[in-house]
Parts: structure tokens; sequence; C-alpha cells
């Protein structure tokens, strides 16, 4: 499709000579005599980009500018002027001009600026598609009242400048919360920068959050614009904000109080407005009665608080967040459209969900790929009960620490890390009201007695059993396996 260009301009000759350059490099040209055609020919057929001369009689350039950006205030306008009009065209930059073309015109250096202009519209556009995009995706989904507190804290906070403090479990949707407030906030135009502090190493966490000069450290190759500084006008998203050295809790802390970044091998402070959102999946309180957080920083950070409850606490969401992942992943023509039954809703009502929405959402893309038919059962559900990301539960499982309570152990020595020691026989099916119930203690007997032949090292024991070690891991946290549950 070709690109379309509007020339403004009195000048029949100029006109003309625009247009012989432009057909012949593949644009459509349109054009018009005065500024008042102009701006009708910009509203009616919506051009690419636009030459407009300064110099023209009744509307000059510069109202015709206005009038323009007006209306539309995305479509690049290349100012055409003649020499002595440098301060009148400087003005028309500051008023939204894209370029300016000084006469006579050279027709490379008018190429080069429209081919640019429109690069820059296209990305533009571009990007406020894969926004709007982004922003339909990631939405606060359930209608519980947990979620609705969650929903009304965000739309509470997001107006304002004050910082913000996310807490909750892991894959409750802090990430989630701090978009949400950014993007309803003043600045959601502006930048969203996200860093994780718990993946950047703490020798480095410092240059990445503030910047470095030049040769501030060994490897310090080239300066690094820090994110405070990227953010600036919008907002810094710390998640895990509860891992940061005390170093860098410093430096944090004189950003919130001052506004200013003092970037690695830097003689001077940088001013920054940015608005801070923090999140962390640890108790700050605590940490700061052990010493590993700065209390300071705490009430800096904690502004507006807000509560991002685990998904156990609010099952009711379950279902319509089943809705939701499904009509997300089946958008994507590799899934096929397939519906979950009741039946399979409600089993999937019915686990734990330690790893929280992050965990569901994985489960339901899981059954997705893996069940061939187009319908979801329970029993589909079912077959993935021994898989990491559906652990039992139900009447006899303690759902918010997802441990087996004691009464849903065999007779004997009760339950837990209480126990000294303990038989590594095959229990009896007859002690046990449910069938879940006895595969969940022959489950456990089976994975105590492969530690114990393995001298309880935990990579060996997870390539005997040919299962993956986090997986391992993660039975030995749901059955609460310890070592001196079994004698030597």
């Amino acid at each position: 499709m070709k690109h379309k260009v509007l020339v403004i301009d009195d000048e029949e000759a100029i006109r003309k000579s625009l247009r012989m350059v432009l057909e012949y490099e593949g644009y459509e040209c349109l054009e018009a005599a005065t500024g008042p055609d102009g701006i009708e020919a910009t509203r009616r057929e919506m051009p690419d980009a636009v030459l407009l001369d300064i110099k023209m009689p009744g509307m000059d350039g510069l109202e015709a500018l206005e009038a323009i950006r007006a209306k539309d205030a995305h479509t690049p306008v290349l100012m055409i002027s003649g020499h002595g009009d440098i301060p009148t065209a400087v003005e028309a930059i500051h008023k939204g001009a894209y370029d300016l073309l000084e006469k006579p015109l050279e027709s490379e250096r008018v190429l080069t600026a429209l081919r640019n202009a429109i690069e820059r519209k296209s990305l533009r556009e571009e990007n406020v598609r894969l926004r709007h995009q982004v922003e339909a995706s990631l939405r606060l989904v359930g209608e519980s009242r947990a979620t609705k507190g969650m929903r009304e804290a965000t739309a509470r906070a997001a107006p304002t400048h004050a910082t913000v403090l996310i807490t909750g479990e892991s894959g409750t949707g802090k990430e989630l919360v701090a978009w949400e407030i950014h993007r309803k906030s003043a600045r959601a135009e502006k930048p969203f920068v996200k860093v994780n502090c718990a993946a950047i190493p703490e020798d480095l966490i410092e240059s990445e959050l503030f910047g470095h000069e030049k040769g501030a450290f060994t490897g310090a190759t080239a300066r690094q614009i820090g994110k405070f500084v990227q953010a600036d006008g919008g907002t810094i998203f710390l998640d895990e904000v509860g891992d940061m050295s005390p170093r860098t809790q410093a430096k944090v802390l004189r950003v919130l109080e001052n506004g200013e970044v003092e970037p690695v091998g830097m003689a001077k402070t940088i001013r920054v407005d940015t608005r801070v959102i923090a999140a962390t999946n640890k108790d700050l309180r605590e940490r700061i009665g052990a010493g590993a957080f700065r209390e300071d920083l705490f009430f800096r950070l904690n502004v507006v608080p807000i509560v991002c409850p685990p998904l156990r606490e609010r099952r009711e969401d379950i279902p319509p967040l089943i809705e939701y992942f499904v009509e997300t992943f089946t958008g994507d023509s590799s899934y096929r459209p397939k519906r979950f039954t009741p039946g399979a809703v409600e089993r999937l009502a019915s686990c734990p969900w330690r790893g929280n929405v992050r965990e569901l959402r994985n489960a339901v893309e899981r059954l997705l790929i893996m069940v061939e038919g187009d319908a979801i059962e329970a029993d589909d559900v079912e077959a993935l009960a021994g898989e990491p990301l559906l652990s039992p539960a139900g009447s006899d499982r303690d759902a918010a620490s997802s441990v087996p309570r004691a009464q849903a152990a065999p007779p004997g020595p009760a339950a837990g890390g209480g126990r000294a020691t303990e038989s590594l026989e095959v229990p009896d099916p007859t002690a046990f009201r449910t069938l879940q119930d006895y595969k969940d203690e022959t489950e456990r007997i089976f994975i105590l007695r492969k530690l114990k032949e393995n001298r309880w090292n935990i990579s060996r024991t997870a390539r005997a059993i040919d299962t993956p070690r986090s997986n391992l891991y993660k039975k030995l946290e749901q059955y609460g396996i310890s070592r001196d549950q079994v004698q030597e």
C-alpha cells in the first residue's frame, strides 16, 4: 500500500516539483494551495505525512499547523521554510512540527525526512496497538469480595502520586496490580519499568537501578542509564523489594525522599520524577525485626498498602479465571477451543493452588494441550493430580499449607515434624477413609524409603525415582518430610 503525502504550498511550481519526486519514489501525492484547504484535506484524506509551507497568504503555516494539531496529534508535519524564516520555523517545531526543511528543497533531504517521519508514525501506531492488546489481556478477573476490594484499592491509588506497597504470595497478581495502577494514572503514557530485585546479583543491582559511569568498576566499559532514570516521568515497579541489600535500600530511600539518583562512579546526582510501586512476598515487618530491612524505607514504601489475597481465599474467582484463560489461550491459533465441564471446574476449584493464579493458568494451559477431546472432564483433571501443578486438596488436606492433617494419617505416630521415628511399612488400606488418603500415605512412605536408601541426597533420590528435583522438593513440603522422621 502506498503512503500518502499531502503537500500544502501556495506555489504551484513547488507542489508540482514535489509531486514528481514523491511519485517517482512510490508515494501517493495530494496537493492543497491554501491553509484551509490543507486542513480539510488532512481531515478527509488522513495522509501519512504533511509537507507544509510556512509563508502563505491568508492563513500561514503556523496557523495551519495549530489547526491540524488540534484535530490530529500524531500525523507528522514537516515545515518548509525560506532562508529568512528560521526563528518562525523553530517556533513551529515547538508547536509540534516533526522537522524543518529549508528552501531550496533537496530531494534526498526531503525523502529521508519523510521516511523517518512515516516510520516513526508507524512505530507509534504499532505501539498503541500492542499496548491496547496487552491492556486487554492484563486485567483483574473475578468478583469475589477479596478481588473487588483489591480492585477498589487499585482504583483509589492510581490517580495519586503516592508510593504503593503490594504484598502477597507468589503468583497472586502483584505485577498486574502495579500495571493497573500505572495504566489508570496520569503517567500512563510514560514508561512503566519493572525491576526484579531478587533476580539481579547484589553486586549489580545498584548499577541496574541507578546507572553507572564508564570505568566506574571492572567491566563498566560504557555508561549505563539506570532504571530510575529510564522511568523518569513514569513508574518504576520494584518487584521482590524485600531482597534488596541494606546499601541499595539506603539509595532507594534517598530517591524517595529527595528525588535524586546517584549513578555509580558519578560525582553528582540526577533529579528524577518517578513514581515507585514496590511488591514483596515476604513479611517486611518480620525482616525489620531481623535487621534485614530498613524501617524508614518500609514507612516510605507503605504509604498505600494493597494486599493480593491467595487464590485459596477467593475460590469463587476460579471459574471466571478458567474461562478467561481458555479465552486467552484459544485466541492463539495453536490452541483448539475446548470446554471445561462443571465437574472439571469443581475439581480445579478444590485444589490448594500454592502457586496461586499463575499455577492455575499453567494447569489450564496444560489441560488444553494434553486433553484430546473437545471437553475437559473431572477425570482429565484427576489424571494430573500427581503432577506438581495439581497437588490434591479437599476436606482431608489443609489447603493453606498443603500438609496432610493429623486425622488423614494412619493409626500410629502423629503426622508432622514432631515425630522422631516411624515405620516405613506399606500401610493397611482399611485404615484410610478415601483412596486419595491411601495414595498419599503410600507415596509419602515410598519417598521416605528412597531418601533413606540414597542417604538423604536429594539429587540422587530424584534421579532414582525419575522425577525432577523441584518436584521432589514440593513433595517434601507437601508431606512435611524431614530427616528426623526415620531411624537411620
